[in-house]
């Protein structure tokens, strides 16, 4: 059977999963294109598998086959999806946590999954989204992270996340301009998180002040990066070059 009505209560469940109050009452939120549904795959959190008819189910789990017009419904990308897998949120917590990196209101969902790529790219144990920070879920977030966030702990929070992550051992490391030194100064930590802010006004300072040491980047010409970029180079310095 091909489901053809955009009307059908599937379909209208699914496409409402576009929205994060759906998402969240559901617990369930869209992957699309083949390479991230094959990453839910292996994470074993495909609910449903939507198929476009003629296509073939190249998967071998169990499918709905829909019609392009109810594809077109549900899918967010410009060219029609063949396949849409609809996942369960994950719910993946370490068993301990050595190195970590902290979002606090950074609200772009491109830049929250690129942080969580790199985070898993560099082998981080977690990423933690405190209060202010893009949905984890969101299809951008979830674009952008490229399958990561199938394979690396992503936890929601607040400050008290830090506060529990500094007890447990990990120096805290802010990333803002001020009373800091520079990155190439930084001391080696076995363990360790690193705390990056808001886009255009950076950490709180609530945050700050719960941080053992405050750096900043080397620069030339400017004094800010991107957050995503400062995390990339924050993060490889501290996994890999000290």
């Amino acid at each position: 059977m091909i489901i053809t009505s955009v009307n059908n209560q599937l379909i209208k469940k699914i496409e409402s999963l576009k929205r994060k109050k759906f998402r969240d009452e559901y617990g369930l939120f869209v992957v699309q294109e083949t390479h991230m549904i094959e990453e839910a795959l292996k994470a074993g959190c495909i609910d449903t598998l939507i198929i476009r008819e003629g296509c073939d189910n190249v998967f071998g789990i169990e499918a709905v086959y829909v019609s392009d017009n109810v594809m077109k419904k549900i899918s967010s990308n410009v060219s029609l999806n063949d396949y849409v897998a609809v996942c369960r949120k994950l719910d993946s917590k370490p068993d301990s946590i050595n190195t970590a990196i902290v979002l606090e209101n950074v609200q772009d969902p491109g830049n929250v999954g690129t942080i969580i790529r790199t985070a898993y790219a560099f082998g981080y144990d977690a990423v933690y989204l405190l209060d202010g920070c893009a949905d984890e879920y969101n299809e951008k977030t979830i674009q952008s992270s490229q399958g990561a966030i199938f394979h690396i702990p992503v936890l929601r929070g607040n400050l008290e996340e830090v506060k529990v992550l500094k007890n447990n051992g990990l120096h805290i490391v802010a990333t803002t301009l001020s009373s800091s030194h520079y990155l190439r100064e930084a001391e080696k930590h076995d363990k360790f998180a690193l705390l990056f802010g808001n886009e255009g006004n950076g950490l709180s300072d609530d945050a700050t002040l719960l941080a053992d040491e405050n750096i900043k980047i080397e620069m030339c010409n400017f004094e800010s990066l991107n957050v995503a970029n400062a995390m990339a180079i924050c993060s490889y310095f501290y996994k890999f070059n000290q």
